[in-house]
């Protein structure tokens, strides 16, 4: 814990879980801050955007595809969804992490999101504070500092393919 800061649970600052079909039918805002894995992957679908209350808006600053991107554009077209804010796309890696100004988008579901004047995309900048980045630094130089004290790094990382 980082000094200064306390940590408080939902019921001392006034909240309540409720289920998420729920969550859905009564939030004007939904913002999604959950890690990918199979319970999540497509946790907003057709189904849940439907449940949805009508004109919500919702942003995910979690993992792309937490969102299914195409459900999403039926509920952008349907006005079920009434704005969204991403920071992260289910296939962001060929678009996110360069410069593209000069390049036609390839992915024809990305380039239709940016034809709506409600959608607001920010490509993975929502990690961008000092907080965030002070910690990745610190991971960083435990993990260099670990490899050369004992030849393993603190948080080891393994690359995945994607099928």
């Amino acid at each position: 814990m980082r000094s200064g800061h306390s940590i408080r649970n939902q019921a001392e600052l006034g909240g309540s879980y409720i289920e998420l079909p729920e969550l859905l039918a009564q939030a004007d805002i939904l913002t999604l801050h959950c890690p990918l894995n199979p319970a999540t992957h497509h946790l907003i679908d057709a189904a849940a955007i439907e449940s949805m209350k009508r004109g919500a808006m919702l942003i995910n600053t979690s993992r792309g595809a937490v969102v299914d991107t195409k459900a999403l554009i039926g509920g952008l077209k349907s006005g079920k969804i009434g704005s969204v804010g991403l920071d992260v796309y289910e296939e962001e890696g060929d678009l996110f992490f360069e410069n593209l100004s000069d390049t036609m988008i390839q992915d024809d579901v990305f380039a239709r999101l940016l034809t709506f004047p409600n959608v607001l995309i920010t490509g993975h900048q929502a990690f961008f504070t000092q907080e965030a980045m002070t910690a990745i630094a610190e991971t960083t130089i435990g993990n260099i500092a670990a490899f050369e004290d004992t030849g393993a790094a603190l948080h080891e990382v393994s690359v995945e393919k994607r099928a």
